[in-house]
C-alpha cells in the first residue's frame, strides 16, 4: 500500500498526524501535507460544517479590533493579555468531530503550538475543552472569522519581525478555513511589539530576531531576571 493510502485509511480510523506519523515511522512534515490532501479530498469544494468555535475570555486584551465586526470579548480585562487559545472544531462524520486547538502570542511570536487535528466524539470535546483552557477564567464561543483573524493574522504579524508560526500549525490550519489576509485587529501590546519570556523559549534568538528588524525603542520585552 503506498503511503497516501496508508494515511488516508489511518485518518478514516480517526487518528492524529502525529499518530500517523509515529505509526508510518515516518517524520510528521512528511504527514502533514497528505493529512491535508485527504481533507481535500473528503471535503471537495466545500468546506466541512463549523461544529463550535470557541475562545479564551480576555482574549482582546491589549489588541485594537474593529468594532465594525461587532466580535465581543466577555471579560477584557481579565490579565491574560497576549495568550490566546483558540478551539476549532468542524463536522468529520455524523458522529465525530475533526478538532484542533492553537495558541497564539498576538503580542509578538504568533502562533506557538497546536494540538491536533483530532478526531473525538462530543464527550472527548467536552473533556478536551475543559482541559483545553483550564489555565484561563473561562473560555466563550465564537465565530470562525474571529479564529481566522486572530490565528493567521498574529501569523502574519509575526512574520514582519522575522518568526514562522510552529510546525504544528500546519497540519490543523484547514480548520479554520481559507485566509484572505488583511487582519481586522491590531497586534502588539497597544500596538507595539511585546515579547514576554514563555516555556521552551530561547529568548536571546528571539531578541536578535526582533533587533533584525527593530531598534530597542521599538519593543519591549520581560525575560527571565529583567
Amino acid at each position: 500500500m503506498e503511503l497516501m493510502d496508508q494515511v488516508r485509511e489511518l485518518r478514516r480510523q480517526g487518528k492524529s498526524p502525529k499518530e500517523i506519523a509515529r505509526a508510518l515511522k515516518v517524520s510528521p512534515s512528511v504527514v502533514a501535507p497528505l493529512v491535508r490532501a485527504v481533507a481535500a479530498e473528503t471535503t471537495g469544494t466545500e468546506e466541512a460544517e463549523v461544529a463550535g468555535c470557541w475562545i479564551n475570555v480576555g482574549w482582546s486584551e491589549g489588541l485594537g479590533v474593529d468594532p465594525a465586526r461587532g466580535w465581543v470579548d466577555q471579560a477584557p480585562a481579565s490579565g491574560v493579555g497576549g495568550m490566546v487559545s483558540v478551539l476549532v472544531a468542524r463536522r468529520h462524520t455524523w458522529d465525530r468531530l475533526s478538532v484542533c486547538g492553537y495558541l497564539a502570542d498576538v503580542y509578538c511570536l504568533g502562533v506557538k503550538n497546536a494540538i491536533g487535528p483530532d478526531v473525538l466524539d462530543d464527550r472527548d470535546l467536552a473533556r478536551f475543552r475543559e482541559y483545553f483552557f483550564g489555565e484561563y477564567a473561562g473560555w466563550q464561543e465564537a465565530p470562525i472569522e474571529l479564529a481566522r483573524h486572530l490565528l493567521f493574522g498574529s501569523i502574519d504579524y509575526a512574520r514582519t519581525f522575522g518568526f514562522e508560526p510552529h510546525d504544528d500549525f500546519g497540519p490543523g490550519a484547514d480548520l479554520l478555513g481559507k485566509w484572505e489576509g488583511g487582519s481586522a485587529i491590531t497586534f502588539g501590546r497597544d500596538g507595539r511589539p511585546f515579547y514576554v519570556e514563555g516555556p521552551g523559549d530561547d529568548p536571546a534568538k528571539v531578541l536578535r530576531t526582533l533587533r533584525r528588524t527593530l531598534s530597542d525603542d521599538e519593543f519591549d520585552y520581560v525575560t527571565v531576571g529583567r
